[in-house]
């Protein structure tokens, strides 16, 4: 093939190609709208506990409201450990109530018995005294005898002292430090307990927020590792649409400012505010930059459709945005 031939081949693809390239850059210079697309901030579900997947309560694809249940684990453990707290707790509020109150009816009772009986000793050890000791001014009684009489008169008045001081001390509730002592321990039980009742809890997780079931990540009988992701949710408010502003342009953008989001098969347009504006430049083509070449510069702007309307759009989604 010669040089000329080769030369009038590639003019003849030049010019079948030209009116494409024409068409192509006519429609770019006509759209009013700058190209983006869809970005969604993915709620990961999970539970500070492990365990098994006992239940799957949503499938991928639906709508849930807030505290829909999600999923159940396995919660044998977690209660049995709660059961444990509950036993100890009920132990420990019984010891100190013991402690606040003193002994019991029975006890003290027994000791006033003794009382009694330590009474009518000592009454009957004083008539004893009296009666020896006429005998003794009389001179029929020896002085030995009434000493020893005297001296069981002492004794049968200080046992009547102690029981008297016994009912006193079995009426008393205990030591306060025994008390602050025991209370500590109540607390600490009631922590405890609340403790094991947060994680059995933790095994039954309710939908944080509204919104689409995106995804399930395990399948029940499964066994997941404690803060595993179960659940991949989109809630509406979490959609963003992300599009490119020409460096030209992007100093007439506000935040708050309404703009309309265009996508395949939305009927009408959906309604936006802008939340972000980049400060950070991007290149598209990738160049050396020069002054010749600032219209190749681009920001990205987030903007946030109307939660209502968000259903509209899916992550991922090419669409276009016009500036109101």
């Amino acid at each position: 093939m010669t040089i000329r031939s080769l030369t009038s081949s590639c003019l003849l693809a030049i010019s079948a190609l030209l009116p494409a390239i024409l068409l192509t850059a006519c429609s770019r210079n006509g759209s009013s709208g700058y190209e983006g697309y869809v970005e969604g901030k993915f709620v990961y579900v999970a539970s500070p506990q492990g365990g098994r997947l006992e239940r799957l309560s949503v499938s991928r694809g639906e709508t849930v409201a807030v505290s829909h249940p999600l999923f159940t684990l396995d919660s044998e453990p977690e209660v049995s450990a709660m059961r444990q707290s509950q036993e100890a707790l009920r132990a420990d509020e019984a010891r100190l109530a013991d402690l606040q109150t003193g002994k019991r009816p029975p006890e003290i009772e027994a000791v006033r018995s003794q009382l009694e009986g330590a009474k009518a000793e000592r009454q009957k050890s004083l008539e004893l005294l009296a009666s020896y000791e006429k005998q003794y001014a009389a001179g029929g009684m020896s002085e030995t005898d009434v000493i020893t009489a005297r001296a069981a008169v002492e004794t049968n008045t200080a046992l009547v002292k102690q029981y008297q001081r016994n009912i006193e001390v079995a009426e008393l509730p205990g030591r306060e430090q025994q008390i602050k002592a025991q209370a500590g321990i109540v607390a600490a039980d009631r922590a405890a307990l609340q403790q094991a009742q947060w994680k059995l809890e933790q095994k039954r997780i309710a939908s944080p927020r509204s919104g689409f079931v995106f995804d399930t990540l395990y399948r029940e009988g499964e066994w997941i590792s404690a803060g595993s992701p179960i659940v991949q949710l989109l809630p509406p408010e979490n959609i963003e649409v992300r599009f490119f502003v020409p460096e030209q342009q992007v100093g007439g953008l506000r935040y708050g400012q309404h703009v309309n989001v265009h996508c395949d098969g939305c009927s009408n347009a959906v309604p936006a505010n802008i939340t972000f504006i980049s400060n950070q430049v991007e290149y598209t083509p990738p160049v050396i930059y020069s002054n010749e070449n600032r219209s190749k510069l681009v920001f990205m702007v987030i903007a946030k459709p109307a939660a209502d309307r968000a259903a509209l759009l899916h992550p991922g989604q090419p669409l276009e945005v016009t500036l109101q």
